[in-house]
């Protein structure tokens, strides 16, 4: 009878070595309340827990990754689109995730979510779609800062998707190939007010040397006279004219 009763005992105390041992991976800690009171965090390693008198929850402070449901925002200039994104953080204080949150991860979630809206619904569709760095790094920034006081650390958020309707891709292409057509126009007014420009100072050189507009006009004969044409009508110059005028008066 008394060896039954020893070798019970030793088997209750083997029971409770094995229900008080706990063994934290590398990536964990061990959030332990003593008597429902916070008490400390524990781990990585083997770790005892006294049984009926303190218990243990463990949190994982690996990265997380979660993406952000599609989300409808209407745009600062009223234009309605689907958003989804993707989220990266981690667990930086085990007892604040813990003791100031019920589910950190849903909470997260949750604030992600309304935060991806309020930032982009302060924005028109075009930094939307040019400007997703800036945006990315303006939700991050608030998401770390709103989740700070639950021990999280918002590392990344990527924005992945910005689905527009039908309608809104039309107007854009339409609107894309206005632009084009106006900066073709504005290049073309350029090139001829530089040509104008060169054409008004090659006249000024050529008023003010009558030999070089000679030689510019000599110059036009050559290349018309490359030309196929069997008829050639060119101007007289103003000097010859009053030349031939000159020498047919001091004949008479």
């Amino acid at each position: 009878m008394f060896e039954f009763g020893g070798l019970t005992i030793v088997l209750v105390i083997v029971a409770l070595l094995v229900a008080s041992l706990r063994i934290l991976r590398e990536y964990e800690r061990g959030v332990v309340f003593m008597l429902g009171r916070f008490w400390k965090v524990k781990g990585p390693g083997l770790i005892i827990i006294i049984p009926g008198i303190q218990q243990m929850v463990r949190v994982d402070l690996r990265t997380v990754v979660f993406d952000v449901p599609s989300q409808d925002v209407i745009s600062r200039d009223n234009v309605s689109v689907k958003v989804n994104a993707v989220v990266y953080f981690r667990v930086i204080d085990p007892a604040k995730s813990i003791l100031q949150v019920e589910d950190y991860l849903v909470a997260t979630s949750q604030l992600a979510q309304t935060t991806l809206r309020a930032v982009l619904g302060k924005h028109e569709l075009d930094d939307m779609l040019a400007e997703r760095e800036r945006l990315n790094q303006d939700i991050q920034q608030l998401l770390d800062t709103q989740t700070d006081a639950w021990g999280i650390k918002v590392s990344n958020v990527e924005i992945k998707h910005v689905d527009i309707d039908e309608t809104m891709v039309r107007a854009i292409a339409k609107q894309a190939e206005a632009e084009r057509e106006r900066r073709a126009k504005v290049i073309h007014a350029e090139g001829e007010l530089q040509a104008s420009e060169k054409l008004l100072a090659a006249a000024d050189v050529l008023a003010g040397r009558p030999q070089a507009m000679q030689l510019r006009y000599l110059q036009t004969l050559s290349n018309i006279a490359g030309d196929r044409s069997n008829t050639i009508v060119f101007p007289m110059p103003g000097e010859l004219m009053n030349l031939m005028m000159r020498g047919t008066r001091a004949d008479e």
